[in-house]
C-alpha cells in the first residue's frame, strides 16, 4: 500500500470504531481481515496511524476545528508527526485510493495548528468530564501528567527467574536492544521507533521458552513492593490472566502456596498456559463454582493478599489510547462500588500481621486513595505501611523511585512523567495483631 492509500484506510478504520464506539484493536483487525491484500507492514503502518491519531484526538479536533475522522487525521499527520503543509497536500492528492485533495478550510488550519488557548483538556487530550478529577489529583500539572499518558509506550518485559536470570534474558534478547529498567531489578525495556512498530516479542525463543513476559515496569514494581515472601501462603484475589500471578510465583521462588482466583472464569483462561510456559508449580487455581464459596477455607490464613482491582484504566490509556474516549462518568461509579466490594471481601483472607496490597492502574483519587480511607474506617485494624518501608522490597532502588513518584499517605502514584511506567496507584496495608 502506497503512503496515500494507507492513510485513507486509516480514515476509514476510525470512522468505523468512532460510529460503532468499539476497541480500536477490533476495528483495525476486521478491516484486515476484509482486505487481504494488506501486508504485515501496512497493518502495522495502520495501527500507528490510528493510535496516534487516538492519543491526541482532543488535540487534533481543536486544531482542525472538526471532529470527523479526515480532520483528525490530517490534524494529527501535522501535530504529532510533524509533517508540514506540503507533505500532507503530497498524501491528499484524490488520485487513486488516495484521499480527496485539502479544502482551503484544512489548509489554513494545517499551515498554523497552534494549540493556543486552548483549554486543558484539550492540551492534555482527555474527556473534558475528567478535568475535576485530574486537576484534584495533579493540579496545574495535571496537562503534563496527561500529555505523557498521550506519549507511546515503550514495551516492557520481566524475566521470569524461575528460568533466567535478567543478564541472560538481556543478552539473548541482544538484538532487540534491551536495556534495564530503571526501577524494577526484572525489568527490561525496548524503545520503539519512530513508526511505533512493536517487535514480536511472543514469537521470540526467550518468551515460548518462558524465561521472559510482557508486563509493564509498574506492574512488576507493585508485585515486587506486596514483598511476597517464600514459604507464605498468598491470595490473588483478582488474578484475571494471571500476569502478576507468575510474578508473585516467581518472588516466591516456587515456594510456599499461590491460591489465583477471579470472579469470572472467562479470564482465568489463559492463566493455565501461562503457567506451564512459566515453569510455576505453586499456584492453586481457585475458578468461581456457582454460588460455592470456593475461598472460604481461607479466612484469616493469608500471609498476603493482593488485590489488583479492577478499573477505568486511566493509568494505560499510553498503551489502550481509545479506551479513554470510551469511557463514561457512569462507569467511575460503577468500578467504585466494585473496588469497594472487593475489598471488603479481600480482608476476610488477612490473617493477623499479615499484609493486603491493593493495586489499579488507575490515576483517580475515587479508585484509589479515597478506597483506602474508606477501607480503615470500617476496619482499624488495618493500617497503611509507610512508604519509607514499603519500597525496601526494591533494595537500593526503592528510596529513588519513592521520590520520583506522588508519594500519598494512603500509597505511591505511578505515572509515565513521573516514573516513566503506566499509571498505578500502590498501597500496602497490614492488620495488627
Amino acid at each position: 500500500m502506497t503512503p496515500a492509500a494507507r492513510l485513507s484506510a486509516a480514515i476509514e478504520i476510525l470512522q468505523d470504531l468512532i460510529t460503532r464506539r468499539r476497541p480500536a484493536g477490533d476495528a483495525i483487525k476486521d478491516w484486515g481481515l476484509a482486505h487481504r491484500f494488506a501486508g504485515s507492514g501496512d497493518r502495522a503502518a495502520l495501527s500507528g496511524l490510528v493510535f496516534d491519531t487516538l492519543r491526541r484526538r482532543a488535540s487534533c479536533a481543536h486544531v482542525m476545528g472538526s471532529e470527523e475522522p479526515r480532520a483528525l487525521l490530517l490534524g494529527m499527520l501535522a501535530t504529532v508527526r510533524g509533517m508540514d503543509l506540503e507533505a500532507i497536500e503530497r498524501l491528499c492528492s484524490g488520485e487513486r485510493f488516495a484521499p480527496a485533495p485539502l479544502t482551503e478550510d484544512e489548509r489554513t488550519r494545517l499551515a498554523n495548528p497552534s494549540l493556543e488557548g486552548a483549554a486543558p483538556w484539550v492540551r492534555g487530550d482527555y474527556p473534558q468530564w475528567l478535568d475535576g478529577e485530574l486537576k484534584a489529583m495533579f493540579g496545574e500539572d495535571r496537562v503534563d501528567e496527561a500529555q505523557a499518558l498521550a506519549a507511546r509506550a515503550p514495551v516492557d518485559m520481566r524475566v521470569n527467574t524461575l528460568k533466567a536470570k535478567p543478564d541472560e534474558a538481556l543478552a539473548e534478547l541482544a538484538h532487540l536492544n534491551p536495556e534495564p529498567g530503571p526501577w524494577s531489578p526484572l525489568a527490561l525495556r525496548i524503545q520503539l521507533g519512530a513508526d511505533g512498530k512493536q517487535p514480536p516479542i511472543t514469537a521470540e525463543p526467550a518468551f515460548v521458552k518462558g524465561a521472559v513476559e510482557v508486563q509493564d515496569e509498574g506492574s512488576q514494581i507493585a508485585a515486587i513492593l506486596a514483598a511476597p515472601v517464600p514459604g507464605s501462603q498468598v491470595l490473588d484475589l483478582c488474578a484475571g490472566a494471571g500476569g502478576k500471578t507468575l510474578e508473585l510465583a516467581a518472588l516466591m521462588d516456587n515456594k510456599g502456596q499461590l491460591y489465583a482466583h477471579d470472579s469470572d472464569v472467562r479470564r482465568l483462561k489463559p492463566i493455565h498456559e501461562r503457567l506451564q510456559r512459566a515453569g510455576v508449580r505453586n499456584v492453586q487455581i481457585r475458578a468461581p463454582r456457582g454460588a460455592m464459596d470456593v475461598l472460604s477455607d481461607l479466612e484469616d490464613h493469608m500471609d498476603l493478599v493482593l488485590v489488583d482491582a479492577p478499573c477505568t484504566g486511566t493509568g494505560t490509556w499510553r498503551r489502550n489510547p481509545d479506551a479513554k474516549w470510551r469511557v463514561r462518568p457512569g462507569a467511575l461509579a460503577e468500578r467504585t462500588a466494585e473496588q469497594a466490594k472487593i475489598l471488603e471481601q479481600a480482608v476476610r483472607y488477612v490473617k493477623p500481621g499479615g499484609r493486603l496490597a491493593y493495586v489499579t492502574c488507575s490515576l483517580l483519587n475515587a479508585e484509589n486513595a479515597a478506597q483506602i480511607r474508606a477501607l480503615l474506617e470500617k476496619r482499624p485494624d488495618f493500617s497503611v505501611v509507610p512508604s519509607t518501608e514499603a519500597v525496601l522490597a526494591l533494595g537500593s532502588r526503592g528510596l529513588a523511585l519513592r521520590n520520583a513518584a506522588l508519594d500519598l499517605p494512603e500509597g505511591l502514584m505511578l505515572t509515565p512523567r513521573r516514573t516513566g511506567t503506566d499509571g498505578f496507584f500502590i498501597s500496602i496495608l497490614k492488620r495488627a495483631g
